[in-house]
């Protein structure tokens, strides 16, 4: 597949001269850079030179020469890239970006935490993205926010009349002062196929837990709880509140907040109707999901070993809201 960058790097520079100088065509050279063929007919036209042998003058392409000349067309346009002569940097973050999921802040943050000290800004990053100057990295690869959606007349917020709403949890809850206070949601599959996977974000350290579960009935879900609290040491101190939806499979509330000791399991509390923002921190971690599980996926299919790599995947992403730091950093 040719790649559609503006720009050749250094690199690619140097394996052009070795390419071209060994007699190599053009044709050949273009697939094997990834360029199409008049790129590379332009760029040996800009590093082109007379070289002296025993037989006479002959033709040949300079990788510095070219170089030369791309620094000083980009000084004439403005700044020069401030990463073109980075390579390792340029590499790392193309790979978190593509390979591994980040977001450029994200990426960037990772950089300067693995010691990375000749870095850029987020805008720029962007830029540089959107002027194709990468070899794998484009628009493509970059989040897709979310469009809101919008609503003709008001619509009104209610919530379970019989059950614990969002608005009695305390106040330390709504303001994050505690851990062990969590969210729960459902990711759904493909349509017409029953497994889904169930979520839980702490609200502090944003550490996240996912499930794979045969199906989305209100027993299976008390089912899971009964499971975790045999098998999780301390699990009343980790699992102090789960703050959920008042979707049908959520509505087991006795089975839900029932230890199979005796006495509560945890609190539990519903949001409002339509309010998933009310939750916000499982639904950030759901498009997260979505990264890797697009919508339409079949989780029939899906090992619990495969989830539990983007579960540790999520639980290592560097956060804004946490000063770049992990779940798991602030969770150890």
């Amino acid at each position: 597949m040719m790649k559609k960058q503006h720009y050749m790097t250094n690199d690619e520079r140097q394996k052009l001269e070795a390419l071209y100088n060994a007699g190599m065509s053009i044709s050949r050279i273009a697939k094997e850079l990834g360029f199409c063929r008049q790129t590379i007919y332009n760029e040996i036209r800009t590093g082109l030179y007379q070289h002296e042998k025993d037989f006479g003058p002959v033709w040949q392409y300079s990788a510095d020469k070219a170089q030369q000349k791309h620094a000083y067309a980009q000084t004439a346009k403005g700044r020069p890239l401030k990463i073109d002569h980075n390579h390792d940097l340029a590499s790392y973050l193309e790979s978190k970006i593509v390979k591994e999921k980040y977001s450029p802040a994200a990426a960037l943050a990772a950089a300067r935490k693995d010691g990375f000290t000749d870095t850029v800004c987020v805008n720029t990053l962007y830029s540089y993205i959107d002027k194709q100057i990468f070899l794998h990295l484009t628009n493509k690869n970059l989040w897709i926010k979310a469009k809101k959606k919008k609503h003709n007349q008001p619509v009104q917020r209610i919530a379970h009349p019989l059950l614990p709403s969002i608005t009695d949890r305390p106040n330390y809850i709504n303001k994050r002062e505690g851990f062990g206070h969590w969210e729960m949601d459902l990711v759904i599959g493909k349509k017409d196929t029953r497994a889904v996977l169930l979520t839980l974000t702490e609200r502090i350290t944003r550490q996240e837990m996912i499930f794979k579960l045969p199906n989305r009935k209100a027993e299976t879900i008390v089912g899971l709880f009964n499971r975790l609290e045999k098998t999780i040491p301390n699990f009343k101190q980790k699992f102090q509140s789960i703050t959920t939806d008042n979707g049908s499979e959520f509505l087991n509330f006795t089975g839900l907040v029932r230890s199979i000791h005796g006495g509560k399991r945890f609190d539990l509390y519903y949001c409002h109707s339509y309010a998933a923002w009310e939750k916000g921190s499982c639904e950030n971690h759901n498009r997260m999901i979505r990264r890797w599980f697009p919508k339409g996926t079949d989780f029939t299919h899906i090992s619990q070993k495969r989830i539990n790599e983007i579960v540790l995947w999520m639980n290592h992403y560097p956060r804004k809201i946490l000063g770049w730091n992990s779940p798991a950093e602030l969770a150890a």
